[in-house]
């Protein structure tokens, strides 16, 4: 994969695909990791004589066509500000994705100019899984630069016009969170130094089963927390009262814990929990000593005995990889066992990569210092499909050549 550092961008135009899927509460952004991720690429390009055009999607608009998605929004808007606070220098934002705006932008932006295209996913074209669709849309977008980046990792998983079928009409490259990223990635799949512990979370199973399937050959250990839990608790006969519980799931999972146990990785379960009476930030905290949960009340995260068990677990490794939280961190209630987690993981001497998502949210969120992490990864589904062994469309487009 070329690098973008090694192109040639004086005087050209460079196409940026960035992943800026940043939180909002209503106009705000809550959460600029991802933003301020994708700066050193930006700032490197600008610093090299190029003009950069942005482009990003945005949450899910929904409507049958750009004029629908386009009145719903969500917008760029507030992205641009920050993006232009951060840079330090103003970023036009386009009226439109691959359009009268954009092209006009485009054929004026001279050396050190950024602009940021709207919302790519105003365009139904971008998810289409019609390659003739996309390809319509990604040559209006190649259109506008000489160069192509691809640099939003976050979004390598998916065979989107921007992210796959766009860098295979111009001269491509990656950007410097990508290759970060992807060096990282390496690392936990290539002779990982040992013990190999991976701490997996999040609300359902059915969305790890095949990272679980893959890294049980391997990692060492796997310790199997948040909403995911309790489908493997149930799976070995435990109660679970009123959590969440994937049903349909349990003979995969059963299947899951009989492979671990085959291939001699230890398979870590919750051993008591945090409970509630109802999902709500106000909702009164009891702990339940033992893996049982009784009925009417609702696992919202590891009880005191997992904190220390994990933690444990976690002392002696070499490699982590943690993905998906604990419990319910949002809550202030529930969030003892996610601040447990990463806290025993900051403490590893060895590689420790937050992976993505709502990971790299809470990390954040409990207000915890990146750098007790040798990386916070940007792309959640992406890391977790690298992960599984799979080709990412993102990084296959990048790797082919023009």
């Amino acid at each position: 994969m070329d690098r973008a550092e090694d192109l040639d961008v004086r005087g050209r135009t460079v196409l940026v695909r960035s992943d800026l899927n940043v939180p909002l509460d209503g106009t705000t952004i809550t959460d600029d990791g991802r933003i301020r991720a994708s700066l050193p690429t930006i700032q490197d390009l600008l610093r090299r004589g190029a003009g950069v055009i942005v482009c990003a999607h945005f949450g899910r608009p929904k409507g049958d066509d750009y004029a629908a998605r386009a009145a719903g929004g969500p917008s760029l808007r507030p992205v641009a500000d920050r993006l232009a606070e951060l840079l330090r220098r103003p970023v036009t934002l386009a009226s439109d994705v691959a359009g009268e705006s954009a092209r006009v932008i485009a054929s004026t932006m001279a050396a050190g100019e950024v602009a940021l295209l709207e919302n790519v996913r105003f365009e139904p074209a971008e998810t289409s899984k019609d390659d003739q669709v996309r390809g319509e849309l990604a040559g209006r977008l190649a259109a506008l630069a000489d160069v192509y980046v691809g640099d939003g990792f976050g979004a390598m998983h998916r065979k989107h016009a921007s992210v796959y079928d766009t860098p295979l009409l111009l001269p491509h490259a990656a950007g410097q969170l990508v290759l970060a990223e992807v060096a990282v990635l390496r690392q936990l799949t290539s002779s990982p130094a040992r013990p190999y512990v991976v701490v997996l979370g999040g609300a359902k199973v059915s969305d790890k089963l095949a990272v679980i399937g893959n890294l049980v050959g391997m990692a060492d250990r796997l310790l199997i927390a948040g909403g995911m839990a309790y489908t493997f608790l149930a799976a070995q006969g435990h109660q679970v009262g009123a959590s969440i519980l994937q049903a349909d799931q349990i003979p995969q999972v059963t299947t899951a814990l009989a492979d671990a146990a085959k291939a001699g990785v230890e398979m870590v379960l919750p051993v008591d929990h945090v409970v509630a009476d109802r999902f709500a930030a106000d909702a009164e905290p009891e702990v339940v000593h033992g893996p049982d949960i009784p009925d009417g009340k609702m696992g919202l995260d590891i009880g005191p005995a997992t904190r220390e068990l994990f933690a444990r677990k976690l002392a002696d490794a070499k490699t982590v990889f943690w993905n998906g939280p604990p419990g319910v961190f949002e809550f202030p209630a529930f969030a003892a066992g996610t601040l447990a987690v990463a806290e025993a993981i900051s403490h590893v001497t060895g590689l420790t990569v937050v992976g993505g998502g709502d990971s790299a949210a809470a990390v954040r969120h409990l207000k915890l210092p990146a750098d007790a992490f040798t990386h916070i990864s940007t792309g959640g589904g992406a890391s977790l499909e690298y992960l599984e062994g799979r080709e990412l469309p993102g990084l296959a487009a990048l790797e082919a050549g023009t």
